[in-house]
């Protein structure tokens, strides 16, 4: 086993995954990954565009999602059906050598493919997500093609660098799409969130998927159970098309992070549409049902039927025999911040900022995780100054949006934009603010200090690359997958630094 593509590896998983993931599994990953490349090397000489199955397959790989061998068994026969239908392609790799990474023997080529398939890893959760909803574009396709099929290909280091970068570029293509295709539910609008529990049993929805979350609602509306959301899908009580359900009683618990301690006390089942799984305690691992790409040996999993409906009957039968969720004793959250309700607000932001009354944003989006050294996010939240603004998105957030921060005249002081692809929209409302104030967008006062864990994470640092921000803050600590070498490029062309300290990096990042 040799894995390193998430922030809790700090050197390579050997033994087996601080995720959870066994050697097995991640051997069969490995294999997946292997043959996809292999197909893909093929598809690119026939010029034939891989078909969007492979989607959930790259999706299945990524950390905190299926740990179900069999899922992989399954996609392997899928991929070698496919792979043995096209021509042999000239000077094609053997289909089956040896699949890991470590297998690249030339670590800084390592290092940069590493990066790349952890970006397409992004892009085809994101575009999986933008598919269900019916928003397409083939070009995305094509270059995951290309850059799987670019592990056997004869490259320098900067034409693998331009790979890498261009990866980016798709990064801001599907995100935008993804941004599109969520606005079937209308416009988030910025919205307080209950995070206090009902009298009805319920079912608590998690991971990403809106479309899972629609169809599970429409399925519940006369079930008598109640339907809440958790960590990243948060947002979802900000979109006009989920306010219609009064079902949809709020929200519990936080990030991901704190599923084992948290899922006990909601007492019914719950229902992963996404990552990120972790493996399941006792206490509630036979109410975990899996849907998509999740998967975990032992747990019932709804399939989308050839119409994409999918039956629910089974999680909300085993609902109806449940008790109602323990409270938490959270306060209220404040989500849908996005770039449409930002923006409305652009007059009075902008005045307070002409004032000086808003000195500063910062952006703290990103992942959440178990890491200790996460707590530096709350703590760096609260000792920013009070004329700050926090932009927020994915479940990073949850490391300080329950806390008082309070407001500037009227405008929270965290504006949380909701998921992880909804960084996105940090984006798109500084780039109207630099607009606003006939400046560059490095030139505004927003600083970056972002918190990743793992492969979508590297999918938007990535796409804010492509988009021109620099000096970008990560942490709590650097991926291992990148070597000094690649990890200088980034260093000397995009400023990019790591975290330290809370008051080290309030200055580094002129916030006092």
């Amino acid at each position: 086993m040799y894995c390193t593509q998430c922030q809790e590896s700090k050197e390579p998983c050997s033994l087996g995954g601080a995720c959870g993931k066994n050697k097995i599994v991640a051997g069969a990953q490995d294999d997946v990954l292997y043959a996809l490349s292999c197909l893909a090397y093929r598809a690119k000489a026939a010029n034939i565009d891989l078909q969007p199955c492979v989607l959930e397959a790259l999706f299945a790989t990524l950390t905190n999602v299926n740990f179900d061998e069999q899922c992989f068994a399954e996609y392997s026969s899928c991929i070698t059906a496919h792979y043995n239908s096209l021509p042999k392609a000239a000077g094609e790799p053997a289909f089956d050598a040896p699949a890991g990474l470590d297998e690249i023997a030339d670590v800084n080529v390592r290092s940069l493919y590493s990066t790349l398939l952890f970006g397409i890893k992004g892009l085809a959760a994101y575009y999986s997500h933008a598919i269900v909803l019916n928003k397409t574009d083939d070009s995305i396709l094509t270059f995951i093609r290309d850059a799987l099929a670019s592990r056997f290909e004869n490259l320098t280091i900067e034409e693998r660098t331009g790979l890498v970068l261009e990866c980016g570029a798709y990064g801001a293509k599907v995100l935008a799409l993804l941004d599109e295709a969520n606005q079937t539910y209308g416009k988030p609008e910025i919205t307080s969130v209950s995070t206090s529990a009902g009298t009805k049993p319920g079912i608590l929805v998690t991971g990403h998927d809106l479309k899972d979350l629609e169809m599970l609602l429409e399925a519940t509306k006369d079930a008598g159970v109640d339907i809440y959301t958790h960590g990243e899908m948060l947002i979802a009580h900000a979109y006009p098309a989920f306010k219609k359900y009064p079902h949809l009683r709020g929200h519990f618990g936080g990030s991901w992070a704190e599923q084992r301690n948290e899922l006990p006390k909601f007492h019914g089942p719950v229902l992963f549409t996404t990552n990120c799984i972790v493996p399941p305690a006792p206490a509630y691992a036979d109410k975990v049902f899996t849907t998509g790409a999740v998967g975990f040996p032992g747990t019932p999993h709804i399939e989308a039927k050839p119409d994409g409906s999918k039956d629910f009957s089974a999680i909300i039968a085993l609902a109806k025999t449940c008790r109602s969720p323990e409270e938490l004793g959270r306060p209220d959250l404040l989500t849908g911040c996005a770039h449409d309700a930002v923006l409305a607000l652009a007059p009075k932001v902008i005045e307070l900022v002409k004032s000086g009354k808003i000195r500063r944003f910062v952006v703290m989006a990103g992942c959440d995780g178990r890491d200790k050294r996460r707590s530096y996010y709350t703590e760096f939240a609260k000792a920013l100054p009070k004329d700050t603004v926090i932009l927020t998105a994915g479940c990073a957030k949850y490391r300080y949006n329950a806390l008082p921060l309070g407001d500037i005249e009227g405008i929270p002081r965290v504006l949380d934009a909701g998921q992880c692809n909804d960084s996105y929209s940090l984006v798109v409302v500084a780039l109207a603010l630099a607009d606003a104030f006939g400046c560059g967008v490095n030139d505004l006062p927003i600083s970056y200090n972002i918190a990743w864990y793992e492969q979508k994470a590297v999918l938007v640092l990535l796409t804010l690359l492509h988009l021109g921000i620099k000096n970008i803050m990560i942490g709590p600590s650097l991926p291992a997958f990148i070597t000094p070498d690649i990890l200088n490029v980034l260093v000397e062309n995009f400023g990019l630094q790591p975290s330290s300290t809370v008051q080290e990096d309030l200055v580094k990042l002129s916030c006092v």
